[in-house]
């Protein structure tokens, strides 16, 4: 569904490469590890030392790089969209290969990884079938594929991924809603089993960091899937 229907703000919007090109500068003080990188801490299923290949899709700045080469993956390559937050990424040194793509048809080598990641990425998408695909067609039988995705709770209560421009304008950048239900249809048709999930709320602990989220307290923000391939 397109984000429109529910938009409550009425922000002007951006394409998704002409929105991070800008958010580039302040992306990486905005986005608080509690939305996603504390989803990634509770993972149990997945030894992240073990990881000898991985592909990091919509790698934006590297901050999900960064997280998974201090946990011992080993080689990591990083796919994005927009070439700013490609140079920011590639500046931190962890990634073996980045490349400018479309993140639904990469380029990449045919069953080539043991994980994929996806993070913050998902509604931007339009259809997340393609993803599932993509990703089961670049991962190796028994390979796993990570997404966490801002909440479509949020979404439907018309709050869109936006950023501030400089002048203190907000900025929506293109957005969709899927269903998790979506998300487990476009998985299931392609070989995937879904082997961990969990939701993320706004605590105390969010509020402490963003004083404004106080009037969302409790409302989930984000979730993690883990899927296998079967």
């Amino acid at each position: 569904m397109d984000f429109s229907r529910f938009d409550m703000r009425k922000y002007p919007t951006l394409d998704v490469q002409e929105g991070y090109r800008e958010w580039v500068k302040t992306y990486e003080d905005t986005v608080q590890d509690v939305v996603d990188l504390r989803l990634l801490a509770r993972i149990r299923s997945i030894r992240w030392d073990q990881v000898q290949q991985a592909v990091d899709l919509a790698c934006g700045t590297g901050r999900i790089g960064v997280w998974l080469k201090q946990r011992g993956v080993q080689y990591i390559d990083g796919v994005d969209l927009t070439a700013e937050m490609v140079e920011v990424a590639r500046a931190k040194g962890v990634y073996n290969h980045l490349l400018l793509n479309d993140i639904l048809d990469t380029r990449l080598e045919t069953a080539n990884y043991d994980l994929a990641t996806m993070v913050l990425a998902d509604e931007h998408l339009s259809d997340v079938r393609p993803l599932y695909t993509e990703v089961a067609r670049i991962t190796h039988s028994h390979g796993y594929f990570v997404i966490v995705g801002y909440h479509p709770f949020f979404l439907m209560n018309g709050i869109p991924t936006h950023f501030h421009r400089s002048t203190g304008e907000p900025m929506t950048i293109q957005c969709y809603v899927h269903l998790f239900s979506d998300h487990v249809q476009a998985a299931l048709a392609v070989g995937w089993s879904l082997i961990e999930m969990y939701e993320s709320l706004v605590d105390e602990e969010c509020i402490a960091r963003k004083p404004n989220w106080s009037r969302y307290m409790n409302w989930p923000i984000s979730f993690a899937m883990v899927w296998k391939k079967c």
